[in-house]
């Protein structure tokens, strides 16, 4: 059916509109996260930065807020806002590997699996996050942390240029050498300075199979082990990342089923070494406890990539919070064993996501990303299915989160902050001159459906009109 778009709208976006009466409007509003539940007033399906340029232009004439749809995958729902013009950028979506100079060029809409998958076919990587579904330009803008952080970094880091569209309509190319500014605010900034229609990036070789997977242990052990994994972490090699879960156990095969359901501790270890080697250098982290099961084992690299995608599913409620680490202590760990041992929904956890590494050979100030100094951050999250317990999940997860921040330095990661109105948090030491590079690319605020900078000017300079 063709789209029902009002007799107002621009001939050039007729054919990619969606309005609220429209079959696929719905669809294309929803994201991941179902407590995210927004009604823009259009929906525009774009497939070229052009498309990305009517369509702020109309936003810009009707004073409409923009949004930008890559993967839909943000915990707090930035893809989508009620009354704004939604940039659906999944048709933006082409992955071009260039093996000779290990460059790739990915369109804004692309998923980490289109990018896992292309790249793979000539034996690189760019680093990404550790679910495949997640979307290349809300991941990246953020900061990108996942499996090969440690080895090689953020996906900023690898980060060598990007095409984007202002506020007012201008397509620019940024990098090191062109527009650096805007360049340093893209790299951990968010999407506050313009919609990113094409990223490159420099990609590294990868051998196609790694050790990965998850090992088991039980919860009366937790406080031993993360004890071990807390004083072991930073001497593993920079192939290994081992993020520490204390959540309930699936049914695994590899676990012996009386354990499944049971609330446990999980090690999900990745490593670019071969099983053996992998093996030695992460068994220090499990403190002389016996697993109660492990489905660590070679696996090709895509697979590794998207262990974790149904896990993450699109379609179920979820809150998140996020705090910074300088270290584990004895007092967080032992409060998140006794929170885990309360874990309201099966599908609940008490995350620890490990840094460190290659992260913290780029200098602080290089990027925005605020935290290369941070070892260790914990993502405690709710997640369930029916609206009538929101309150109490919510409830429970904030209570959480206050006992966890107790124990936290300041700051978060932005792509894990499920609330709008954290840009302190997210930007920490950064947060002035990106106000001023906001007010130098952004000055109206048009892009301000995320952790949202406000556009100030710098000491100094002549106000606008």
């Amino acid at each position: 059916m063709a789209p029902h778009v009002p007799t107002t709208l621009p001939t050039s976006l007729r054919d990619i509109a969606l309005s609220p009466a429209d079959d696929g409007y719905d669809a294309r509003r929803a994201v991941w996260n179902a407590t995210i539940d927004r009604h823009p007033a259009l929906i525009c399906q774009c497939t070229t930065s052009k498309d990305v340029q009517n369509a702020i232009a109309h936003a810009a004439q009707r004073g409409c807020k923009v949004s930008v749809r890559g993967g839909g995958h943000n915990i707090a729902g930035t893809a989508v806002a009620d009354g704004a013009v939604m940039l659906d950028l999944s048709g933006m979506n082409r992955v071009e590997v260039e093996a000779a100079t290990a460059r790739v060029r990915v369109g804004g809409g692309a998923t980490f699996a289109e990018i896992d998958a292309a790249t793979q076919a000539h034996g690189l990587v760019v680093p990404g996050g550790v679910v495949s579904s997640t979307g290349v330009g809300g991941l990246t803008l953020g900061g990108g942390i996942g499996w090969l952080a440690r080895r090689h970094g953020l996906s900023i880091d690898s980060l060598v240029s990007a095409e984007v569209v202002l506020a007012d309509g201008t397509c620019l190319h940024a990098s090191e050498s062109q527009h650096p500014d805007l360049f340093w605010a893209l790299r951990g900034g968010g999407g506050n300075f313009g919609v990113v229609t094409s990223f490159e990036f420099r990609a590294y070789p990868m051998r196609p199979q790694v050790s990965f997977g998850p090992t088991f242990f039980a919860l009366e052990d937790a406080a031993h082990v993360l004890t071990a994994y807390a004083q072991h972490s930073e001497h593993l090699t920079r192939d290994a990342c081992v993020w520490a879960n204390l959540m309930t156990a699936p049914p695994a095969p590899a676990l012996p089923e009386r354990w499944h359901g049971q609330k446990v501790l999980t090690l999900m270890q990745f490593h670019a070494a071969p099983q053996d080697e992998a093996a030695q250098d992460l068994m220090p982290l499990y403190g002389g406890v016996a697993p109660l099961g492990s489905a660590f084992a070679p696996r090709p690299y895509i697979e590794a990539q998207s262990f974790l995608d149904e896990a993450y599913a699109f379609g179920a409620r979820n809150y998140w919070r996020s705090h910074n680490h300088l270290s584990l202590s004895e007092a967080l760990i032992t409060d998140l064993v006794d929170l885990a041992y309360d874990l309201p929904t099966p599908a609940s956890e008490l995350l620890i996501c490990q840094l460190g590494g290659a992260v913290g050979d780029v200098g602080a100030d290089a990027t925005a990303f605020a935290h290369r100094h941070v070892p260790f951050l914990s993502t405690p999250g709710v997640r369930w299915d029916n609206t009538k317990d929101d309150a109490e999940m919510i409830g429970w997860l904030k209570n959480a989160s206050r006992r966890i921040a107790a124990h936290a330095a300041p700051g978060a990661y932005v792509n894990f902050i499920a609330e709008s109105g954290s840009a302190d948090k997210a930007y920490q030491q950064h947060l002035d001159r990106l106000c001023a590079i906001k007010h130098q690319y952004d000055p109206g605020n048009m892009f301000c459906v995320n952790q949202n900078i406000t556009p100030i000017p710098p000491p100094g300079a002549p106000m606008l009109d």
